[in-house]
């Protein structure tokens, strides 16, 4: 299990991580999302013990991060800004990281040549993007991690190697219990692959849920009445309304079964839920602090 708690960083007087309390529980996928500053590459990095806190604690099954081999030979954190030595290859890059994980697999090593079809001798620096991705994922996922940190993981890498990646890391968590911590903006690609979601704003998780609950806490209602809508809808916690003719798409906070039998009292001539996506949540989430998606009249 991986336990935050109270963790501050400031930078020149600004605080990047201002109080982070977070929980990641051994053989999950955990997505961090947030607006762009929220603080979410400055905890993982944290994370990943390549900086140290100003107070607060971050810890791995009890123990801290910074500093400790152990824990860190078991983490393998794949950064936005991929690094390889200058004139390294993938065989050079291999051997270094065998030297550094004990739990490195050779034979796995060969196997994943069939998922990433890139050419281990040739030099890393010469690869596109997408292909030094690909090298990244290589030498990482043949490390055998416990934990697994990845920022914007997938950014360069093609649909069908997207789903490649994914397809293996999930084998890792449901076979060897993986935990896996991503942060990304593809609210998208998250949604298939999470099973636990923290929002970050300003330097702090400010909602942290399954992704069960955080989808049935907010509900999209479709709902059209005879007339105006009733006074009674409004002692629901709406957090967003949009009317077209008789139709009205109303974003609730609370739970689904209450709202449609508290919407049915009105009498409505139709009333249906409908399934929010994670990006519409983190929009709506976020809408009371300054980030509500406003019409733009130009």
């Amino acid at each position: 299990m991986i336990e935050i708690r109270d963790l501050k960083k400031s930078f020149d007087g600004f605080f990047a991580l201002n109080g982070v309390n977070a929980t990641v529980e051994n053989g999950s996928v955990y997505g961090l999302v947030g607006p762009n500053g929220a603080g979410k590459t400055t905890l993982i990095k944290h994370m990943a013990g390549v900086f140290t806190q100003d107070s607060g604690s971050i810890k791995v099954e009890g123990e801290e991060v910074f500093d400790n081999v152990g824990i860190k030979s078991r983490m393998f954190y794949i950064p936005d800004e991929i690094y390889f030595f200058p004139q390294a290859s993938v065989l050079d890059m291999k051997k270094y990281y065998k030297s550094l994980y004990p739990g490195f697999d050779e034979e796995r090593f060969q196997k994943l040549q069939e998922v990433f079809p890139i050419n281990p001798k040739k030099r890393i620096k010469r690869f596109s993007r997408g292909m030094q991705k690909q090298a990244a994922f290589w030498l990482g996922i043949s490390t055998c991690p416990d934990i697994m940190l990845l920022d914007e993981p997938v950014d360069g890498l093609d649909p069908v190697m997207r789903r490649k990646v994914w397809s293996v890391l999930l084998q890792d968590v449901a076979e060897r219990k993986m935990t896996v911590f991503v942060s990304s903006h593809n609210l998208r690609e998250l949604e298939d692959v999470c099973d636990h979601v923290g929002i970050m704003h300003e330097g702090k998780v400010i909602l942290e849920r399954s992704l069960t609950e955080l989808q049935n806490n907010i509900v999209k209602v479709q709902v059209a009445f005879e007339g105006d809508l009733p006074e009674e809808i409004n002692n629901l916690n709406i957090l967003n309304r949009q009317q077209s003719g008789r139709i009205w798409i109303l974003i609730v906070r609370g739970d689904r079964e209450q709202i449609i039998a508290e919407i049915s009292k009105s009498k409505p001539l139709l009333v249906d839920a409908l399934p929010l996506s994670l990006e519409e949540i983190f929009i709506y989430e976020l809408g009371g602090m300054d980030y509500a998606v406003k019409n733009i009249v130009l």
